[in-house]
């Protein structure tokens, strides 16, 4: 007997297997992520019922004459990244973490916000009595798990990574819908699950939402 080869049952198995392939590998690299961010989704639609107990950490100090003598000569007015040894300084002397970022200079002080994620910092120099301060709020886990699901205060590197978690998002997205037609043939329930995620959000936008 010989056998009888067919070419399109063939090309829908390489199909299948690829679509398999690459749904499972981007499912497995957004499981975390998408579980952090529907958790976090859930948090920040309630934000305001979820009580937070900010905890402040203050310090107040006085910078050496060596330091002084490098905010004297530094910018009147402006932004400007603190000098080198002042943020050298800043880690050894007072513990602080002080970003590379652009401080605020005026012929008083010069005033250094240190934003992150879940809370909230900052120091500030007084350019004639060399008076320290610094602050920092953390405000809970919570907190810092929804700046995280928006990006705020993260960083570059957070940033890409969010890019590429979204990227495979979509990928296993585009993969579903197409393992979805590839089996709807023997699950008739598919398409009308498909068009109900799509118009039930549709209709609650346009019932309910203040447009």
């Amino acid at each position: 007997m010989t056998s009888t080869t067919h070419p399109q049952g063939s090309a829908r198995a390489v199909w299948l297997k690829q679509l398999y392939l690459w749904h499972w590998i981007s499912s497995a690299l957004c499981l975390v992520g998408m579980l952090l961010f529907a958790i976090t989704g859930i948090t920040l639609n309630h934000a305001g019922a979820i009580k937070a107990d900010p905890v402040v950490d203050r310090r107040v100090g006085e910078a050496p004459p060596a330091i002084r003598q490098a905010l004297a000569a530094g910018r009147q007015d402006g932004d400007a990244p603190l000098p080198p040894q002042v943020r050298t300084w800043l880690g050894k002397s007072m513990k602080i973490d002080a970003p590379d970022g652009p401080a605020e200079w005026s012929p008083e002080e010069v005033y250094l916000a240190m934003p992150r994620p879940g809370g909230d910092g900052w120091v500030r120099f007084d350019r004639e009595t060399g008076a320290v301060e610094y602050e920092k709020t953390t405000r809970g886990a919570i907190s810092l798990f929804n700046d995280l699901h928006k990006g705020r205060n993260t960083g570059p590197v957070w940033s890409w990574f969010i890019d590429l978690f979204a990227a495979a998002c979509v990928i296993f997205s585009v993969t579903g819908l197409l393992l979805l037609q590839m089996h709807a043939r023997s699950r008739p329930v598919t398409w009308p699950l498909v068009a109900a995620g799509l118009v039930a959000p549709l209709l609650l936008v346009l019932l309910f939402v203040h447009l």
